[in-house]
């Protein structure tokens, strides 16, 4: 597979280490640093040290896994351990591990000395196929997704398919989540080859698909302004439901369960709304429900979750903003929805019966 070119920046897919070790002995850095928590530092950074160890001047940074700790307190730890470690403005961050060290590391590389070069070496399947890709930084702040962040491109990203099978099922389905949206936003061809192949083990074609129709989209729309609000069909409502465990259950929903949830709810705000028709939704309920377990979202905690989807930053004027399904494999950007209208869609989710793993 051929490296996608993106905005200013190669992603490789084969080689992937090599190619690492190549563009840094190219790139002149002073240092480099390597960004990872103890999941990544367990698994997979020593299958990276064998290539980096036999360069010089470089040091570790180890943070605390998880969405939780995606805040300015850990941020202010990464560039607090720049400055110890004399990162000058020619220095390389790499970002290896998850969504969480791709938002959070890439947001401290774009603010430390008014920014250094990062890259990221994605390591889950949600990261590959989602954060690693666009340019987007990030940190939560007050239980906000991402509140705070910049549009900065990485300098390259490195997808090393390997290390996916480092991963409990629970995250490849959460990786999965976004793979099955990309299909349904732009591509029908692609839901269906993904209905048909073994999800709980995608293949390297199947992520590098997903890459490939993610890259174009960004491509197109670097900052969000049009057509990459696509990408977020199923978060408006998605988020939502995510902040909310991640604040009141023991055991949080990963980011893609709660998607999930959010796609299937906003299908049927799509199927109220811009006319998808029932085929598709029951076709999307089904594929969905097989894969994820169900969720009990009780009618006591809609007011919550409507407070909550009031501070997503999509809002345009104050006005929820939602992107939706014509159809499967096509979507349209800026709807707005009433209060009770998404009501309707988390309904329609805690009714349904019989459809989930």
């Amino acid at each position: 597979m051929k490296a996608l070119n993106s905005i200013s920046y190669p992603i490789y897919f084969e080689n992937t280490l090599t190619e690492l070790v190549n563009f840094i002995n190219q790139g002149n850095y002073s240092r480099f640093f390597v960004l990872t928590d103890e999941n990544t530092g367990k698994h997979c950074l020593p299958l990276i040290r064998k290539y980096i160890d036999k360069l010089d001047n470089f040091d570790i940074i180890e943070i605390n896994a998880g969405e939780e700790n995606k805040n300015i307190d850990f941020c202010v730890g990464v560039w607090k351990m720049l400055i110890d470690f004399s990162a000058d403005r020619q220095s390389l961050l790499i970002n290896l591990g998850g969504g969480v060290i791709s938002d959070l590391g890439g947001f401290a590389a774009s603010t430390y000395k008014r920014g250094i070069d990062f890259v990221h070496i994605p390591t889950t399947l949600l990261s590959q196929v989602d954060a690693s890709v666009g340019g987007k930084t990030g940190i939560d702040l007050d239980n906000i997704k991402n509140i705070i962040g910049t549009f900065t491109q990485p300098k390259a990203v490195f997808i090393e398919h390997s290390f996916l099978n480092t991963l409990p099922a629970r995250q490849i389905l959460s990786g999965l989540a976004e793979m099955l949206k990309h299909g349904l936003i732009f591509d029908a061809a692609y839901w269906r080859a993904l209905k048909v192949s073994d999800l709980h083990h995608p293949s390297a074609e199947l992520v590098y698909k997903s890459v490939e129709i993610k890259n174009k989209v960004v491509i197109e729309d670097p900052h969000e302004k049009g057509i990459r609000k696509s990408l977020n069909f199923g978060h408006t409502i998605g988020h939502a439901v995510e902040t909310y465990s991640l604040m009141h259950d023991e055991d949080p929903l990963t980011h893609g369960e709660a998607i999930a949830i959010g796609m299937i709810c906003e299908a049927k705000l799509s199927n109220m709304k811009v006319g998808m028709s029932d085929a598709d939704l029951a076709e999307i309920v089904e594929v969905i429900g097989g894969l994820y377990p169900r969720y009990t979202i009780s009618e006591s905690c809609y007011k919550e979750l409507y407070s909550i989807m009031q501070k997503d930053k999509k809002n345009q004027s104050g006005r929820i903003n939602c992107t939706l399904l014509t159809s499967i494999g096509q979507c349209r950007i800026d709807n707005i929805c009433t209060e009770d209208e998404l009501y309707a869609g988390l309904n329609y989710y805690s009714t349904l019966n019989n459809v989930f793993s």
